[in-house]
């Protein structure tokens, strides 16, 4: 039986990988114009850098190793709010995806800051 918390991590994962396939789905359908290409190319990069590196922390080989790979994660996942962001300014892509993505984006931040603070000893 799972705890708690493993069985939270695994929501999480799942929570994410959800999020990124409906973010690679949204990019595929942006209109084919320069601006789009850019910030979908930006948006691809650094969005699928989220799930890449917090799967990545499971294979840490030490917790300093663990909290490096969760900042990545969150590092990218600000990034990617930028890039969401300007779509949403520009007027480009289905607003009502890009305000799904960007308010779970928000969400999937907090859970990796609030995290990373746990693991730092600060919370």
């Amino acid at each position: 039986m799972e705890n708690d918390s493993a069985k939270f991590k695994n929501e999480f994962k799942k929570r994410l990988y959800n999020w990124v396939l409906r973010l690679i789905k949204f990019i595929d359908k942006l209109p084919k114009d320069s601006v789009c290409n850019v910030l979908g190319k930006q948006l691809l990069r650094s969005g699928t850098s989220i799930l890449a590196n917090y799967i990545e922390a499971n294979s840490a080989s030490s917790k300093k190793d663990f909290i490096n790979f969760f900042t990545y994660s969150l590092k990218s996942s600000n990034e990617s709010k930028v890039w969401l962001t300007l779509l949403r300014d520009t007027n480009k892509g289905n607003q009502g995806e890009l305000k799904w993505l960007s308010e779970e984006l928000i969400e999937i931040s907090n859970i990796l800051a609030s995290s990373i603070l746990t693991l730092k000893g600060k919370k």
